[in-house]
């Protein structure tokens, strides 16, 4: 079986595939394209233009949370818990996680200010929500590094990007997330899911938002997301 992951370099959903590759220590060969230039043998594979996509033995499947599921029902070093019960609650969880991204994405997109402070409100929420669901940790699962994580990994990333350009609150007095934060952070699994390059990119990602969170940007940071 040869394994090949469509990936591009800020996708959060392409991360949760390669976190999971790398933890079940499963080798896999990564190509990278350009989503603004989709090249015609991608829209071949790929029916909503979207990564991440895994081409198993040149077989396509696209939309993250099934490839999850698949790496789990066919590779070694389960991610999901063995009870059925379980598993249906961190289900739960990773579309949780899911709406978290576009909460984010709204972030860095909006122009209006009054909009700006609602997506800041909105994730203000979920993190809160999120809180009182964590237990000792240091992840979502206590001790076992779980699908969860793996989802939640690229999310706590783009924080190290908008802690840099300021602070919105969105964090501010929570206890549990921070730790979380800290130990995937940490996890070598989560680290190699991005190239070395990955800040400065998705700050010049922002930076052609024309977004409330560009001009914030621009002004307090004007020569951050510059790829060196």
């Amino acid at each position: 079986m040869t394994l090949q992951l469509i990936s591009h370099t800020l996708c959060p959903y392409v991360q949760r595939a390669v976190i999971s590759l790398t933890e079940k220590g499963v080798a896999f060969e990564r190509t990278y394209i350009d989503l603004a230039e989709k090249p015609d043998w991608f829209l071949a594979v790929s029916p909503l233009g979207k990564t991440p996509v895994l081409l198993v033995d040149q077989v396509p499947i696209f939309e993250s949370a099934v490839i999850l599921e698949y790496l789990e029902e066919t590779q070694p070093n389960p991610l999901h818990h063995n009870a059925a019960l379980e598993r249906a609650r961190h289900r739960a969880w990773i579309e949780f996680g899911s709406a978290v991204l576009n909460d984010i994405a709204g972030f860095y997109s909006v122009r209006d200010e009054d909009a700006f402070q609602g997506k800041i409100a909105a994730l203000r929420d979920r993190f809160v929500r999120l809180e009182s669901e964590l237990k000792a940790g240091p992840f979502f699962y206590g001790d076992r590094f779980s699908l969860v994580d793996v989802v939640f990994g690229p999310v706590f990333r783009y924080f190290d990007v908008f802690d840099q350009i300021g602070d919105f609150g969105i964090l501010t007095g929570l206890t549990r997330i921070p730790v979380w934060r800290d130990a995937l952070a940490r996890r070598d699994s989560i680290r190699s899911a991005v190239t070395d390059d990955y800040p400065a990119l998705l700050g010049e990602f922002i930076k052609r938002r024309n977004s409330r969170l560009s001009l914030i940007m621009q002004t307090r940071h004007p020569r951050m997301g510059h790829a060196q």
